[in-house]
């Protein structure tokens, strides 16, 4: 924010030394000082022709050429925001509540190009066709999302806390299990040895005793000790048995179910908070005929009775679709399809090309521009060079579709039980508009009134 001092004190700074008034269209001279363009032409043209060499800067007096002047469009942008902070300021206004092509006060919010605006914005062309409510009434759904997202993260991480203090009891106890079981068998090694040292210091003892007999006393049972020498062998027990060797370099693995469940959170917990929630609603100018929208552009709904639309080079003719009046060009953004299939049909959800053929046939896949999916009654299929059946574990009928342009990924999820349904991956160039089609008496489908507050999680 910027005090009315402030301001001034800005202006003062961009102010003219000939005319002292603010700079317009200010050019820079060789020494470097900067001038109205109108200014300094008349300046020069006040010595006449004949002196134009001897011309000097009105400030320092250093030589400079008439036809030397330069554009200073950067000093011009700061001089066209100081004047827009004056006017927000004598108007009373905070440089945060001005619009900063009018500077007035921001009342509205444009839900198509997700502006803000002043009256004045309010009343262009360019956004006379557009959703406009005041600023309150549109922060309310986002204040909503937002604290269901903040829940839903909330209630993540106490399922993952619960998950991770379950792992960490049951390491544990299996770790406690084989600390156990090694000591008891390093026991039983140690019982082993002992027993062995034993025996071999009873021989040793008898060796040394036979040694010091006189040569009867030596020779007598001598072999039957010699015998006993040969076949007493040191027996070498294995320090750990085969089978708690193998539980022990398979503990390890006992950790993969924890590494995996980290893994999924950290990623759709990153989906969750960095794609936009997509505000769409359906383009009646790319509607086919045998497509009924409904008056908020929410709902389409098949029939095989043609609409009386006008042939425009925008609206589809042989392909039953409809396109999203919005498109895009960067970033990622989600939605959700709501689908009724409850008499038939199916129904078409993905992305498309903003280039993507809209007369005669039209061959959905990624060739041709185009990221879908197709949910019919029993079975969903995804659109690719080949048409490939899914096996999933319940029909969907909410899709939620991910779209993220720098990456090239377009996903498709079940919103209600999460299962991940397909995911494309391209490269996007030109810009890119959520696509929906029907076919088949009674299919229908409409946009989630909360697009993106799904959980992906």
């Amino acid at each position: 924010m910027a005090s009315a001092p402030s301001v001034t004190s800005l202006a003062d700074e961009v102010n003219c030394p000939i005319c002292q008034g603010t700079l317009r269209e200010p050019v820079t001279i060789d020494c470097g000082h900067n001038f109205c363009r109108g200014c300094l032409t008349r300046y020069c043209e006040i010595p006449g022709p004949e002196l134009e060499e001897s011309l000097s800067c009105p400030l320092c007096k250093e030589p400079f050429r008439p036809g030397s002047f330069r554009p200073n469009w950067q000093l011009a942008s700061v001089v066209e925001n100081i004047e827009r902070l004056q006017l927000a300021s004598t108007r009373g206004l905070e440089v945060e509540d001005a619009c900063p092509e009018h500077g007035e006060k921001i009342y509205f919010f444009c839900e198509e190009d997700e502006a803000q605006l002043c009256v004045v914005c309010r009343e262009t062309r360019q956004h006379g066709a557009h959703t406009v409510r005041f600023l309150e009434d549109a922060a309310g759904p986002y204040r909503t999302q937002v604290a269901t997202k903040r829940q839903q993260v909330i209630s993540q991480f106490a399922h993952l806390s619960q998950f991770l203090e379950q792992q960490q009891t049951a390491l544990l106890a299996q770790l406690e299990g084989l600390d156990k079981d090694i000591l008891k068998q390093q026991e039983e090694f140690d019982s082993l040895v002992t027993g062995d040292i034993c025996r071999f210091s009873t021989l040793i003892e008898e060796l040394e005793e036979k040694n010091k007999r006189p040569a009867r006393g030596l020779l007598t049972d001598i072999r039957s000790t010699l015998i006993r020498c040969e076949t007493r062998k040191c027996r070498k027990p294995e320090a750990i048995s085969p089978e708690l060797g193998q539980r022990i370099r398979d503990f390890p693995q006992q950790a993969i179910p924890l590494r995996q469940e980290m893994k999924t959170f950290l990623e759709k917990l990153c989906f969750e908070l960095d794609y936009e929630p997509a505000h769409i609603s359906l383009d009646p100018q790319t509607s086919h005929p045998k497509l009924l929208l409904s008056e908020d552009h929410r709902r389409a709904r098949f029939s095989y009775k043609w609409q009386n639309s006008p042939d425009t080079p925008q609206r589809f003719d042989r392909a039953t679709c409809v396109l999203a009046q919005c498109g895009f060009t960067g970033g990622r953004h989600t939605w959700v399809v709501n689908v009724d299939l409850a008499h038939g049909g199916s129904c078409t959800v993905g992305v498309v090309r903003e280039d993507v053929r809209r007369k005669g046939e039209l061959r959905l896949r990624p060739e041709e521009g185009i990221w879908a999916v197709r949910l019919a009654w029993g079975f969903v299929s995804a659109l690719g060079s080949f048409p490939t059946r899914l096996a999933l574990e319940e029909q969907p009928r909410k899709v939620q579709v991910s779209l993220d342009y720098e990456v090239g990924w377009v996903t498709f999820v079940n919103a209600v039980t999460q299962e991940h349904i397909y995911t494309f991956t391209a490269s996007f160039t030109q810009k890119i508009f959520p696509l929906f089609g029907l076919w088949g008496r009674g299919s229908s489908f409409s946009l989630s009134c909360q697009e993106g507050a799904v959980s992906l999680l």
